[in-house]
C-alpha cells in the first residue's frame, strides 16, 4: 500500500537544527532496523538516509551528498523493497547530478526504471517509475538533451495520471503538481523561458497545489530566471520576492536564486531598496 510521507521528511523543509535532529533519528532508526530485522525496519533506515541526502544536496554538504545515498543503498539491500529501491536509485542518481556527471546519473535512472517496471504493478509502479522519470528529466535537461528530457517528461506525465492528487511516500512526492514543477525547471534548463512562465501560471492558478514550500520556492525561482531571460526585470523581481516569501531559507541558499538576485542588483545599479534588502538577507555584498 502507498503510505504517507515519513515524518522525518518535514526536516527537509528547514535547516535550523536539522543536522542534530537527523543524527538522533539516524541512531534510533539504525537500532530499530537491526532489532526488528524486517523490511519495514530497513525501509525506515533507508528513509532516514534519504532525508540526509535531501538536506545535504540542498545545503551543498558535498561529502554527505555522496555518503548518504551509498548508505541508503546498503540499507535497502538488507531486505529489498522495490519502491524503496527505486527511491534509493533516484537519490544515487542525484549524487551524479550534483557532481555534473549527467550521463552516469541517467544510466542509474534507466536501470532502476527497468527494475521497477519488472517488479511492481499499479500505483506503486507508477509512483516508483514516475519518481525516477522526474530525476531523469532533470539530468537530461542539465545535459541539454531535449529528446531525452522529453522522453522522461512524457513518461512522468503518463505515470502521474495514476494519481488525481500528489502522493507522498518514502520522502518523495509524486503526482501531477510535482511533475509540473520538474517539467517547468527542465524547460528552463533547455532554454524555453516562455514554457516555464506558462507552466508556472497554470500550476499557481490553483489555490492549493498541495506542494510544500520546498517545491513551490523553486517554481518562483525558475520563473524569475525565465522572466529575466525575457527581459522582464519587474516580473523577475516579483517572482524572486515570492520565492523568499514562500521558502526564505531555500531562497537564501539556492544558487539560481542568488544568481538572479545578483543580476537584478547589477541591472538596477544597486538602487532598488527591496533588492538590497534581499541581498542583505542572503549575505551578498552590494
Amino acid at each position: 500500500m502507498l503510505g504517507e510521507l515519513h515524518p522525518l521528511a518535514g526536516q527537509t523543509r528547514a535547516t535550523n537544527g536539522a543536522q542534530a535532529g537527523v543524527r538522533r533519528q539516524l541512531t534510533q532508526a539504525t537500532t530499530y532496523a537491526h532489532a526488528a530485522a524486517n523490511p519495514q525496519g530497513w525501509a525506515l533506515l533507508a528513509d532516514v538516509y534519504s532525508v540526509i541526502y535531501a538536506l545535504a544536496a540542498r545545503n551543498r554538504w558535498m561529502d554527505l551528498v555522496e555518503i548518504a545515498p551509498a548508505r541508503q543503498t546498503w540499507a535497502v539491500g538488507q531486505q529489498p523493497n522495490p519502491v524503496v529501491t527505486a527511491v534509493a536509485a533516484r537519490d544515487r542518481a542525484g549524487t551524479f547530478l550534483n557532481c555534473g556527471d549527467f550521463d552516469s546519473g541517467l544510466t542509474v535512472v534507466d536501470r532502476a526504471i527497468v527494475a521497477a517496471e519488472a517488479e511492481l504493478t499499479g500505483p506503486e509502479k507508477a509512483f516508483a517509475t514516475g519518481t525516477l522519470h522526474l530525476r531523469g528529466m532533470t539530468l537530461a535537461g542539465r545535459r541539454g538533451d531535449r529528446a531525452e528530457a522529453q522522453r522522461h517528461i512524457h513518461a512522468a506525465w503518463t505515470a502521474s495520471e495514476e494519481f488525481p492528487d500528489d502522493r507522498q511516500l518514502h520522502n518523495q512526492i509524486f503526482g501531477p503538481a510535482n511533475t509540473a514543477t520538474h517539467v517547468l525547471a527542465t524547460k528552463g534548463d533547455l532554454g524555453r523561458p516562455r514554457d516555464v512562465i506558462r507552466l508556472a501560471d497554470e500550476l499557481l492558478a490553483s489555490n492549493d497545489t498541495g506542494l510544500p514550500p520546498t517545491r513551490l520556492g523553486p517554481v518562483h525561482i525558475n520563473t524569475a530566471r525565465a522572466q529575466l531571460d525575457l527581459g522582464d526585470r519587474d516580473g523577475a523581481q516579483t517572482s524572486l520576492v515570492q520565492a523568499w516569501d514562500v521558502a526564505p531559507q531555500m531562497a537564501k541558499i539556492h544558487p539560481m536564486s542568488r544568481e538572479v538576485l545578483r543580476v537584478l542588483i547589477s541591472l538596477h545599479q544597486r538602487s532598488n531598496p527591496q533588492l538590497v534588502q534581499l541581498a542583505r538577507r542572503a549575505g551578498l555584498t552590494v
